[in-house]
């Protein structure tokens, strides 16, 4: 967790299984009110968002915050794209990343830090399936040696 980061409201396991995750960013996100009232109940989903650069600015395309129960005619569109808020020089690298083949900019995980909503953004390159499968066979295995250690501890 990075430093002074607080509770986590929502992450994206399955970014770690597809990307190669260079580089992580922290960004704030320009939310409506009733946003962040079920952004703290929960009711958040990363799996199918990715951010993308416009215009200079850094946009975040996909997420899905469900709808506030009390919040009535005040209400947000669930999908709609929100601003992310990062410094100029850091936008300016990742749209540099981002024109480069394979590389994507993902959302990792949202949390409060300080009262405010925060956005772990991650610099991925994509993986091929023959490096999935690495990765599972590399966690299997310190799996088995962890197990192993376990159990002679036990004896």
């Amino acid at each position: 967790m990075p430093k002074g980061e607080g509770k986590v409201l929502a992450q994206n396991k399955k970014a770690h299984h597809d990307y190669f995750i260079e580089e992580t960013y922290e960004a704030g996100m320009v939310l409506q009110g009733t946003e962040i009232k079920s952004l703290r109940a929960g009711r958040v989903n990363l799996q199918d968002s990715y951010a993308q650069v416009k215009n200079g600015e850094l946009w975040l395309l996909g997420l899905h915050i469900s709808p506030y129960e009390q919040g009535n005619r005040y209400n947000h569109d669930p999908l709609r794209s929100r601003k992310l808020l990062l410094h100029k020089k850091q936008i300016l690298e990742l749209m540099g990343y981002s024109k480069e083949t394979g590389y994507a900019i993902i959302p990792l995980k949202i949390y409060l830090k300080n009262g405010f909503a925060k956005l772990l953004v991650g610099l991925g390159k994509g993986k091929k399936n023959y490096d999935k499968r690495e990765d599972l066979k590399r966690k299997e295995a310190k799996r088995e040696i962890e197990r192993a250690f376990r159990d002679r501890q036990k004896i």
